[in-house]
């Protein structure tokens, strides 16, 4: 289990991330969902330890990931595939995690193969991969140790459709066998498909947290008119948060309270409807209506490594 409590983290006089709590279960994938600069990087270094938080605590296991006697035979880490040495072969990264961990060397080429990794491509150099190799690369390096946690942050970034499917089943198959994951991605589709649980995060803050399914049931309603800056001006005045999605208005509140206004300003909605029918997309743009712009919370932290060859450093801006 993955526990975070009231995690905070503050740079001076900013505040990157504000008494975030959620949990993950065994057995189970969270999609950890937020814009840019909204602290999902932040927090996801607090949990490895690689970020000190300002306040509150986050436990893998109940213990913090620093106090782990072993961390990669129980935590599986990806915050940055390209935080690997160029110069290295990719049999050579896991083969030196492997000595690390303390697990048998035949582990390494299993974890290739796991990955989609050939024995062509594990005798290449690091620096000749491209970002869909560093990916399946550094997914080999977080189920090295036969984890039963896995933190993954934007681990499909760089992979083709056909990777993108198949890390879906590697991820279901992980949880469904009781293993506990947690998932920040910025492609919703393939979280939704995917995700049992749902954290999402605005403004350093969390906006919503729970069941998948219940949370698109209840995502808010979408609006639409012939005049669409009216409405939202109606809509804004009435002091309800809007944001622009594919199919009209999404606002964070009943679909009687959007009727209400709208009646009130004399205009007639062409369409009003629940926004969850529009599936995750549209929940995360209701749900985000209101955090802020995006911040450099996330780029203060550089990521320093992953699984455990991770380093427990604070690093300089990108």
């Amino acid at each position: 289990m993955i526990e975070v409590t009231q995690l905070t983290k503050r740079y001076g006089r900013h505040t990157a991330v504000q008494d975030v709590s959620f949990r993950c279960e065994p057995g189970t994938v969270t999609g950890f969902l937020g814009p840019n600069g909204a602290g999902k990087s932040t927090t996801m270094r607090m949990i490895c330890g690689l970020t000190l938080p300002t306040a509150g605590s986050a436990t893998v296991a109940g213990r913090p990931y620093r106090h782990l006697p072993n961390p990669g035979r129980l935590v599986g880490v990806l915050l940055d595939a390209s935080a690997q040495h160029a110069g290295r072969t990719g049999r050579e990264v896991l083969t030196v995690a492997a000595a690390t961990m303390g697990v048998h060397r035949r582990t390494v080429g299993e974890a290739l193969d796991r990955v989609g990794l050939d024995a062509v491509a594990a005798k290449r150099r690091i620096r000749a991969y491209s970002l869909g190799m560093r990916q399946r690369l550094g997914l080999a390096h977080a189920l090295l140790g036969d984890p039963r946690v896995l933190i993954l942050d934007e681990p499909a970034n760089g992979l083709d459709p056909e990777g993108i499917f198949w890390m879906r089943g590697l991820l279901r198959d992980f949880a469904d066998r009781g293993g506990t994951v947690l998932l920040s991605s910025h492609l919703l589709r393939e979280v939704e498909a995917v995700a049992d649980r749902l954290v999402v995060i605005g403004g350093g803050r969390i906006v919503a947290q729970g069941d998948k399914d219940e949370l698109l049931a209840g995502g808010g309603t979408l609006a639409r008119a012939r005049d669409r800056a009216a409405l939202r001006g109606a809509l804004e005045r009435a002091g309800l948060p809007v944001s622009d999605g594919a199919e009209g208005l999404l606002v964070p509140a009943d679909s009687e309270a959007v009727g209400l206004a709208a009646a009130a300003a004399g205009i007639a909605l062409t369409e009003l409807r629940p926004a969850g029918a529009g599936g995750l997309e549209q929940l995360f743009l209701t749900l985000t209506a209101e955090a802020d712009a995006p911040r450099p919370a996330e780029t203060v932290d550089q990521p320093a490594g992953t699984g455990a060859a991770a380093r427990p450093t604070e690093e300089a801006a990108r």
